[in-house]
C-alpha cells in the first residue's frame, strides 16, 4: 500500500480582490485623465489627498507591520523637502531630479538616525525619533543660503521651466501653472501606485512572512532564524526614502519652504497617525480609508477652528475604544472582504491511499 499525497498550494487571492483589481485599473484611468476633466482646484485636492496617502501608507509599514512606533517621520518629509530646495537653488537641478535626489540623501540621513534610535524600545523608540526630527529642524533652520528660520521659495522659473512643463503647455494648451499642478499630481499619483505595490510585495513575500512574525513576537521570531534587526532596518530605510520624495514632491507644489512647516508634527505625523488608527492599522486599505475621511473631516470641520482638531481627537479615542482595528478592520471582521488580502491559505485535496501491488503485484 502507498500513500499518494496531493500536493497543496498557499493562496492570497480572494473573489473581492479579483474584482478590486479590475476596480482599480478603471479607477486609475480615470485618475490619470482627470486633469483633463475637472478644474485645478479639484486637482490640488487630489494632489493633497495622494501625498497623504503616501505618508499614511509608509507610517503604517513601519508601526503597523514592522512594529516601530515613530512620531518623527516628519524628519523625512522636512529633510526631503529641504535636499530638494537645496538641489534646486544652490546647484540649478530641475525639480524632478531633485525629487529623486531628496529620497537618496533621505536614506543616507536615515542610516545614522537609525544607530542611535534603533538603541532604544517601546516610547523610547517613539521619543527619539522625535528627538532627531527637532535636531535635524534646528540645524537646517541655521542654513541661511535656504532662508534660515523664516524659509524660502523656488525661484519662479524653477517650476514654470521644470521638465515636462514646456511639452503639456505646448501639446495641451495648458498654462504653465496648471502644467505645474498635473505634473505634480501625476507623480503624486505613481508614487501612491508604487507605494502601495511595494508595501503589498513586500507583505506577499517571504520577507513579508519574517516580517508580520518579528512584529508578532520579536524572541520568537529570532529563534526560528528571523534576522530581526535586519528586516526593521530594511523597512525603516525604505519608509525614508518614500517619505523624503513625498516631502519633496509636497514642496515643489508649494513652492515656499520655512522649518517649521516642514517639520511640523501636526501636519506630517499626527494627522497621519490619525489616518491609520482610525482606518485601520496593519492593512493596506485602512489607510486608504482613512484619508478620506479625514479630508471630509477637515472640510467640513475647518471653519470650527481649534474645535476641528478636538473633534479628531475624540473620534480618534472613539475608534480606539470601538474598533481597535481600525475601521476597515471591523468591516473586515465581519464580512471577512479584502482586497489586498496577505493572509495566507492552504488549499488542497484530502490524502488519497491507493492500494498498489501486493504479493503478485
Amino acid at each position: 500500500m502507498t500513500m499518494a499525497i496531493p500536493s497543496f498550494t498557499v493562496e492570497t487571492r480572494t473573489r473581492a480582490s479579483t474584482l478590486s483589481a479590475v476596480a482599480v485599473i478603471a479607477l486609475l484611468l480615470l485618475a490619470f485623465a482627470a486633469p483633463f476633466i475637472v478644474s485645478r482646484g479639484v486637482i490640488q485636492d487630489l494632489f493633497f489627498i495622494l501625498t497623504m496617502l503616501v505618508l499614511a501608507q509608509n507610517w503604517n509599514l513601519l508601526a503597523g507591520y514592522a512594529g516601530l512606533i515613530s512620531v518623527g517621520q516628519q524628519v523625512f518629509v522636512g529633510f526631503g523637502a529641504y535636499t530638494m530646495f537645496g538641489c534646486v537653488i544652490l546647484f540649478g537641478f530641475d525639480p524632478i531630479a531633485a525629487i529623486l535626489i531628496a529620497g537618496v540623501f533621505s536614506v543616507a540621513l536615515a542610516i545614522p538616525t537609525a544607530f542611535f534610535t534603533f538603541r532604544l524600545y517601546g516610547p523610547y523608540f517613539a521619543i527619539g525619533t522625535w528627538v532627531v526630527a527637532e535636531v535635524v529642524r534646528l540645524l537646517l533652520a541655521q542654513w541661511k543660503a535656504l532662508g534660515g528660520g523664516t524659509g524660502t521659495s523656488l525661484p519662479r522659473d524653477a517650476t514654470r521651466e521644470m521638465m515636462g512643463v514646456g511639452a503639456m503647455r505646448d501639446l495641451f494648451g495648458m498654462k504653465a501653472s496648471e502644467a505645474g499642478d498635473a505634473l505634480t499630481y501625476w507623480m503624486a499619483l505613481i508614487l501612491v501606485v508604487a507605494t502601495i505595490g511595494f508595501i503589498y510585495g513586500l507583505l506577499r513575500s517571504k520577507q513579508g512572512l519574517g516580517l508580520a512574525a518579528v512584529r508578532d513576537n520579536e524572541q520568537a521570531a529570532r529563534a526560528v532564524g528571523v534576522d530581526a534587526r535586519r528586516m526593521k532596518m530594511l523597512v525603516y530605510l525604505a519608509t525614508a526614502f518614500m517619505t523624503g520624495i513625498a516631502g519633496a514632491l509636497i514642496y515643489v507644489q508649494k513652492a515656499r519652504i520655512s522649518p517649521d512647516a516642514a517639520f511640523s508634527v501636526t501636519d506630517w505625523t499626527a494627522y497621519v497617525i490619525f489616518i491609520v488608527v482610525i482606518g485601520g492599522i496593519g492593512t493596506i486599505e485602512g489607510p486608504i480609508l482613512g484619508v478620506i475621511i479625514f479630508f471630509l473631516l477637515q472640510n467640513l470641520l475647518a471653519d470650527y477652528g481649534s474645535w476641528y482638531l478636538l473633534v479628531l481627537g475624540l473620534l480618534g479615542i472613539a475608534t480606539m475604544l470601538l474598533a481597535p482595528r481600525g475601521l476597515w478592520g471591523l468591516f473586515s471582521e465581519r464580512t471577512d472582504i479584502q482586497l489586498f488580502p496577505v493572509r495566507r491559505v492552504l488549499k488542497g485535496g484530502p490524502l488519497n491511499l491507493t492500494h498498489r501491488g501486493g504479493p503478485h503485484g
